[in-house]
């Protein structure tokens, strides 16, 4: 129950924190802030929960640690309805924060900074570029947790270029997707949002998953 727990708060933290900056103060802190906050939550929690569950916080991680065979299988249905209940429970009190503005705030119209792709990308860009951009980018994350958490990564140090990774994608995802890179951040904010966001929502769990697997493969191989 403790990494269940753990894995709810620190999905919580990193949805409040990463979707909050983008729908809180997105124009003014760009492409760049929001990475950044994203990848910043990520580090923070890499320590504050990593001890206790691993600090997983996303569905595609979890799937991709236990193809790698780095995870029991067992714990993966408890894991992952964790993080996407953490994920929807702060998108439900960002959505109380920002309702406290003048005038209100509505997430359907607004778009709750909610994943999608065609009419619902911030460049326009259609649903093949963003489900290679999805898996390659959540691919390049889980690669990185894959190795800098094996036996022979320096001790200590994984949260950093964990972070540093997730920062990273978001950079070139945000244009594509508002990058997902997490089914669990996806499922969050289209719950409030609705109507296309729930429509579109299979790709920023398909194509997540599909990278994380990809990741696993290309570990198993590589590794001595």
């Amino acid at each position: 129950m403790k990494k269940y727990t753990a894995e709810f708060v620190g999905t919580f933290v990193l949805v409040l924190v990463g979707v909050g900056s983008a729908v809180l103060d997105g124009k003014a802190l760009g492409p760049v802030g929001i990475s950044l906050a994203f990848g910043l939550a990520l580090v923070a929690m890499a320590y504050a929960i990593g001890p206790i569950s691993g600090c997983h916080i996303n569905p595609a991680v979890t799937i991709g640690l236990a193809v790698a065979g780095k995870f029991k299988w067992a714990s993966v249905p408890g894991y992952i309805i964790a993080q996407i209940v953490g994920a929807i429970a702060a998108c439900g009190v960002l959505l109380l924060i920002a309702g406290g503005v003048a005038g209100g705030y509505d997430p359907t119209s607004t778009g709750f900074a909610a994943n999608g792709f065609g009419d619902h990308s911030p460049s326009g860009y259609g649903t093949l570029a963003a489900f290679l951009t999805e898996m390659f980018f959540t691919f390049v994350l889980v690669l990185t947790v894959l190795g800098s958490t094996s036996d022979k990564a320096p001790g200590g140090f994984a949260g950093i270029p964990i972070g540093l990774a997730l920062a990273v994608t978001n950079f070139a995802a945000i244009p594509v997707t508002n990058a997902s890179i997490n089914p669990a951040r996806s499922i969050g904010p289209a719950i409030f949002v609705g109507s296309w966001a729930l429509s579109q929502l299979w790709l920023f769990i398909a194509a997540p998953i599909a990278g994380g697997i990809l990741a696993a493969i290309v570990y198993m191989m590589m590794r001595e």
